[in-house]
Protein backbone atom coordinates (compact mmCIF):
# COMPACT_ATOMS: atom_id res chain seq x y z
CA UNK A 1 0.00 0.00 0.00
CA UNK A 2 1.39 3.38 -1.04
CA UNK A 3 0.76 6.69 0.67
CA UNK A 4 0.30 9.81 -1.41
CA UNK A 5 0.52 13.25 0.11
CA UNK A 6 -1.80 15.66 -1.62
CA UNK A 7 -2.92 19.19 -1.01
CA UNK A 8 -6.74 19.26 -1.23
CA UNK A 9 -6.67 22.96 -2.16
CA UNK A 10 -4.58 22.43 -5.31
CA UNK A 11 -7.43 20.96 -7.32
CA UNK A 12 -9.89 23.47 -5.88
CA UNK A 13 -7.66 26.41 -6.88
CA UNK A 14 -7.21 25.00 -10.38
CA UNK A 15 -10.98 24.88 -10.79
CA UNK A 16 -11.32 28.37 -9.34
CA UNK A 17 -8.81 29.77 -11.87
CA UNK A 18 -10.66 28.08 -14.71
CA UNK A 19 -13.97 29.48 -13.44
CA UNK A 20 -12.51 33.00 -13.10
CA UNK A 21 -11.23 32.89 -16.68
CA UNK A 22 -14.62 31.72 -17.87
CA UNK A 23 -16.41 34.56 -16.05
CA UNK A 24 -14.33 37.37 -17.53
CA UNK A 25 -15.64 40.17 -19.72
CA UNK A 26 -14.98 38.36 -22.98
CA UNK A 27 -17.29 35.52 -22.00
CA UNK A 28 -20.27 37.49 -20.68
CA UNK A 29 -19.75 40.91 -22.29
CA UNK A 30 -22.20 43.46 -20.89
CA UNK A 31 -23.41 41.15 -18.11
CA UNK A 32 -19.98 41.24 -16.48
CA UNK A 33 -19.85 45.02 -16.17
CA UNK A 34 -18.84 46.56 -12.89
CA UNK A 35 -21.68 48.11 -10.88
CA UNK A 36 -21.13 51.16 -8.70
CA UNK A 37 -23.37 53.03 -6.24
CA UNK A 38 -24.62 56.58 -6.78
CA UNK A 39 -25.99 59.35 -4.57
CA UNK A 40 -28.01 62.14 -6.20
CA UNK A 41 -28.85 65.38 -4.36
CA UNK A 42 -31.41 67.88 -5.64
CA UNK A 43 -30.13 71.34 -4.74
CA UNK A 44 -31.96 74.55 -5.68
CA UNK A 45 -29.65 75.41 -8.57
CA UNK A 46 -28.17 72.04 -9.54
CA UNK A 47 -28.03 68.29 -9.06
CA UNK A 48 -25.04 66.82 -7.26
CA UNK A 49 -24.18 63.26 -8.28
CA UNK A 50 -21.61 61.29 -6.29
CA UNK A 51 -20.33 57.94 -7.54
CA UNK A 52 -17.99 55.55 -5.74
CA UNK A 53 -15.21 54.68 -8.19
CA UNK A 54 -12.28 53.45 -6.07
CA UNK A 55 -9.18 52.61 -8.06
CA UNK A 56 -10.44 54.28 -11.25
CA UNK A 57 -8.19 56.90 -12.88
CA UNK A 58 -9.75 60.16 -14.06
CA UNK A 59 -8.54 59.44 -17.61
CA UNK A 60 -10.56 56.20 -17.59
CA UNK A 61 -13.91 57.92 -16.91
CA UNK A 62 -16.19 59.70 -19.37
CA UNK A 63 -19.42 61.54 -18.68
CA UNK A 64 -22.16 62.34 -21.17
CA UNK A 65 -25.09 64.63 -20.39
CA UNK A 66 -27.99 64.94 -22.85
CA UNK A 67 -31.29 66.57 -21.88
CA UNK A 68 -32.16 65.06 -18.50
CA UNK A 69 -29.97 61.95 -18.88
CA UNK A 70 -26.48 61.45 -17.41
CA UNK A 71 -24.25 58.55 -18.44
CA UNK A 72 -21.07 57.70 -16.54
CA UNK A 73 -18.82 55.11 -18.12
CA UNK A 74 -15.25 53.97 -17.90
CA UNK A 75 -12.94 51.12 -17.13
CA UNK A 76 -11.48 49.76 -13.91
CA UNK A 77 -8.05 48.34 -14.60
CA UNK A 78 -6.52 45.99 -12.04
CA UNK A 79 -3.36 44.10 -12.85
CA UNK A 80 -3.47 40.48 -11.78
CA UNK A 81 -0.66 37.98 -12.12
CA UNK A 82 -2.40 35.15 -13.97
CA UNK A 83 0.28 32.71 -12.82
CA UNK A 84 -0.17 33.56 -9.13
CA UNK A 85 -2.01 31.22 -6.82
CA UNK A 86 -4.78 33.54 -5.58
CA UNK A 87 -6.89 32.24 -2.74
CA UNK A 88 -9.46 34.96 -3.31
CA UNK A 89 -10.01 37.58 -6.06
CA UNK A 90 -12.95 39.87 -5.41
CA UNK A 91 -11.87 43.20 -6.85
CA UNK A 92 -13.98 43.92 -9.92
CA UNK A 93 -12.30 44.72 -13.22
CA UNK A 94 -13.55 45.78 -16.61
CA UNK A 95 -15.83 48.32 -18.19
CA UNK A 96 -18.66 49.97 -16.33
CA UNK A 97 -21.57 52.16 -17.33
CA UNK A 98 -24.46 53.70 -15.48
CA UNK A 99 -27.20 55.90 -16.89
CA UNK A 100 -29.59 57.88 -14.75
CA UNK A 101 -32.44 60.14 -15.60
CA UNK A 102 -32.87 63.37 -13.67
CA UNK A 103 -36.31 64.87 -12.95
CA UNK A 104 -35.65 68.05 -14.97
CA UNK A 105 -33.61 69.13 -18.01
CA UNK A 106 -30.10 70.34 -17.21
CA UNK A 107 -27.55 72.72 -18.71
CA UNK A 108 -25.02 70.27 -20.15
CA UNK A 109 -22.57 73.05 -21.10
CA UNK A 110 -21.93 73.92 -17.44
CA UNK A 111 -21.43 70.45 -15.91
CA UNK A 112 -18.42 70.21 -13.59
CA UNK A 113 -16.76 66.93 -12.61
CA UNK A 114 -14.04 66.04 -10.12
CA UNK A 115 -12.56 62.75 -8.94
CA UNK A 116 -11.00 62.73 -5.48
CA UNK A 117 -10.24 59.80 -3.16
CA UNK A 118 -12.24 57.40 -5.32
CA UNK A 119 -15.39 59.55 -5.37
CA UNK A 120 -16.56 61.10 -8.63
CA UNK A 121 -18.61 64.24 -7.99
CA UNK A 122 -20.70 65.92 -10.68
CA UNK A 123 -22.36 69.31 -10.34
CA UNK A 124 -25.03 69.48 -13.01
CA UNK A 125 -26.82 72.86 -13.21
CA UNK A 126 -30.54 72.76 -13.83
CA UNK A 127 -31.72 74.34 -17.07
CA UNK A 128 -32.96 77.89 -16.57
CA UNK A 129 -36.56 76.94 -17.42
CA UNK A 130 -36.63 74.23 -14.74
CA UNK A 131 -35.26 76.35 -11.88
CA UNK A 132 -37.72 77.69 -9.32
CA UNK A 133 -38.57 81.33 -9.89
CA UNK A 134 -39.77 83.93 -7.45
CA UNK A 135 -42.08 86.54 -8.90
CA UNK A 136 -42.73 89.74 -7.04
CA UNK A 137 -46.33 90.89 -7.08
CA UNK A 138 -46.80 94.61 -7.55
CA UNK A 139 -49.72 96.16 -5.74
CA UNK A 140 -51.49 98.96 -7.64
Amino acid sequence: MALYLTNPYTRMMTHRRMFNRMMNDEWFGDAARVAFPLDVKDNAEDYEVSALLPGVAADDVSIQVVGDTVTIQGELKVEYDEQANYLLRERPVGRFMRTLRLPDPVDSAKVEASLKDGVLTLHIPKAEESRPKTIKVNVK
